[in-house]
């Protein structure tokens, strides 16, 4: 079973990866850093390595030094072709991010990895929509042929397979321990989600609920 050192990072980074205001997502600046360094350090306190990064941009190679870059094996179809992707350039078990999540907690992904010593995926429970954060979630290779099995049939939720495989869920309650979840799982889209990060950041008591 995977061990929280045999687990690699694996950050997502899009297709074309969007942009704002002419700069890819995860290079814009919040609370004095990139998103991506911050991203590179919750991986590297959380596993112990340097992450992988999903990347279809030609200058991804240029991001960040000492990371391996591999394109996106499955364009156009999303976040579950990058998770793909990850597990098979990894060839081992991924703990895959969205690119664009600056608050991300080493002790939460840590947990996380840890899950996949019972389970083919291991995921935290949110406060979002889905309920879960698979781009904040644990892989392991054993997921890849029902994630194939998905993408060949064009069913591309995140989160369809599942119900295929066995799945070890974070409870909400101990997210919670490490953070407020709406925090923890913060996605930058837009303008406005930038500014409103880099106010969080800015904060030494962030309260994204205000």
């Amino acid at each position: 079973m995977p061990t929280r050192d045999a687990v690699r990072g694996a950050i997502l980074a899009g297709g074309a990866a969007t942009r704002l205001g002419g700069i890819p997502k995860g290079l814009e600046i919040v609370g004095g850093r990139r998103i991506l360094d911050r991203i590179i350090d919750a991986l590297h306190a959380a596993l112990g390595t340097d992450p992988l990064l999903i990347a279809n941009d030609p200058a991804a190679a240029t991001w960040s030094s000492g990371l391996d870059v591999f394109p996106d094996r499955y364009p156009g179809t999303g976040p579950l072709g990058g998770i793909a992707t990850a597990l098979e350039a990894a060839d081992g078990p991924v703990l895959c991010v969205a690119w664009d999540m600056p608050f991300l907690d080493p002790g939460l992904l840590r947990h996380v990895a840890a899950g996949l010593a019972d389970a083919d995926v291991s995921i935290p429970e949110s406060e979002g929509p889905r309920g879960v954060e698979p781009l904040a979630a644990a892989y392991a290779p054993s997921a890849l042929p029902p994630i194939r099995h998905s993408l060949a049939l064009g069913l591309l939720t995140a989160v369809g397979f599942h119900a295929t495989i066995r799945l070890a869920r974070t409870p909400l309650a101990l997210v919670r321990s490490f953070g407020d979840p709406a925090r923890l799982f913060f996605n930058v889209n837009t303008a406005a989600d930038l500014a409103r990060a880099r106010d969080w950041a800015a904060s030494p008591f962030p309260d994204p609920a205000s």
